[in-house]
């Protein structure tokens, strides 16, 4: 009774360390909580073609940007909102400084609303997949390369969507 007792405390400690990456994994699979995807330009071709030959309609998309309290950045993006055709990549910019006196390093967390767009929300190339490093003063701009699956248009959950909110928030990294 007591090895039985043992093997449950474990495994239950087991799965209280697993339970943070396997969210992390099912959100990044389904599109939960507004996770947006990751493709790869060959993806973002074969939904380029999909598009075209559906003719497929606009979508607005807004762009957002934080920072996180402790942050000493300036991060917007150059544009507010943009209009895109869906399957079709586009590219948006925001642009980051450094208002302190010594280099800082963040990392960007990001999200979709509404939440039911992120499994249709993919990026190509985003300053969101690795740490940044803004020396006193620097000012960059920072590439997001993204497009709207055109499988959306066959989601009745997306029905009556017609803007998508990127949103992201820069956090000082440890």
């Amino acid at each position: 009774m007591a090895f039985i007792g043992v093997g449950l405390a474990l495994g239950m400690l087991g799965l209280g360390y697993a339970a943070v990456p396997l969210y992390d994994l099912f959100c990044r699979v389904t599109g939960f909580g507004g996770t947006t995807q990751v493709a790869t330009e060959a993806q973002a071709a074969t939904a380029a073609a999909q598009a075209s030959s559906a003719g497929a309609p606009v979508m607005s998309i807004r762009f957002d940007a934080n920072t996180a309290r402790d942050m000493p950045w300036q991060f917007k993006p150059r544009q507010v909102t943009d209009k895109v055709q869906i399957g079709q990549r586009d590219l948006a910019i925001y642009e980051a400084k450094n208002l302190s006196a010594v280099p800082i390093t963040g990392t960007a967390t990001f999200n979709v609303e509404p939440k039911q767009a992120g499994k249709y929300f993919n990026k190509i190339q985003c300053f969101c997949f690795t740490e940044q490093t803004l020396q006193p003063g620097q000012e960059v701009s920072m590439p997001v390369l993204y497009y709207v699956d055109p499988a959306a248009l066959d989601d009745p959950n997306m029905k009556g969507v017609e803007q998508i909110t990127l949103s992201y928030t820069f956090h000082r990294s440890k």
